[in-house]
């Protein structure tokens, strides 16, 4: 794979507030990436200057191989962007601006296998000012894939949405990135949803990054515990620890075989997170 954003000392200042103070990224090809971090971090402040919308202070930064502070609209047209709120456009129908969008690309997607995929079939003909939070949140995800973009960026993508919808939406962006190579940026509150969906996660501490990785390599990373868990004299044993593959050895050579009841519970993206939010503060 190629990287797709490289990220270098990246350096931001408001003036004397230092907001990002040295980010190391590196985003492939393909790779469904997640930003995370607690509020003013810098999530917003990098995403901006990676989508070429805000300049920076220092540092090295290529998004599919060319620095956004210099970018053409040749560029731009390789990016879908979904803000975390749009409240323009509240007289055009749904299809009406979907289509419309459309038209200013090359191989758009077909608005109404886009509106299907996203549930607002029967909202194609309804005005956008019409649409409650979770339906405009749909449409503007659909609005951000219908050029069918190298990268997308998505802050807070799934806000609004219902567990199914959001079930669904999961679904579609695993697989334009298995079967189409896009690449995206995802930026989440939502931990669970982070975990489910995300290849990679980077995780913002006050302007820094503090670890980038799998959950796993997180929970490594972090020292967050696993629980293991077994039976034995009739009772379930449970310990804690942040190396739970040396204990499940050690349980198996001490039983001389398969270990009764062995469970082994590895500690979740929210926990790494919390884990490595809380030390830092």
């Amino acid at each position: 794979m190629s990287a797709v954003i490289t990220v270098r000392g990246l350096r931001m200042n408001y003036g004397a507030v230092e907001v990002l103070r040295g980010v190391d990224l590196d985003v492939e090809q393909g790779e469904i990436f997640t930003l995370l971090g607690p509020n003013g971090a810098g999530k917003t402040t990098t995403i901006e200057i990676l989508e070429g919308f805000r300049g920076r202070s220092a540092g090295e930064v290529r998004v599919l191989g060319v620095d956004p502070e210099r970018s053409t609209e040749a560029w731009r047209a390789k990016l879908g962007i979904v803000l975390q709120a749009w409240r323009d456009h509240s007289r055009w129908g749904t299809r009406q601006l979907l289509a419309h969008v459309a038209e200013f690309f090359d191989d758009p997607r077909d608005p109404d296998e886009l509106l299907d995929a996203i549930g607002l079939t029967a909202q194609a003909n309804q005005r956008v000012g019409r649409l409650s939070g979770g339906q405009r949140r749909r449409l503007d995800v659909a609005l951000g894939i219908v050029g069918r973009p190298e990268l997308l960026f998505l802050d807070e993508p799934t806000t609004g949405f219902d567990p199914e919808v959001r079930s669904e939406f999961h679904r579609l962006i695993a697989k334009l990135a298995a079967d189409e190579g896009m690449t995206v940026l995802l930026t989440t509150h939502d931990l669970a949803e982070a975990e489910k969906l995300a290849h990679r996660t980077a995780i913002l501490v006050d302007g820094k990054v503090a670890v980038c990785g799998t959950p796993d390599q997180l929970a490594e990373a972090v020292q967050a515990q696993s629980h293991v868990m077994w039976l034995e004299d009739g009772r379930q044993q449970v310990l804690t620890t942040p190396d739970p593959s040396q204990v499940a050895w050690e349980l198996h050579q001490r039983f001389g075989g398969p270990v009764p009841g062995l469970t082994i519970r590895r500690p979740s993206l929210e926990e790494s997170y919390l884990n490595l939010v809380g030390s830092a503060s």
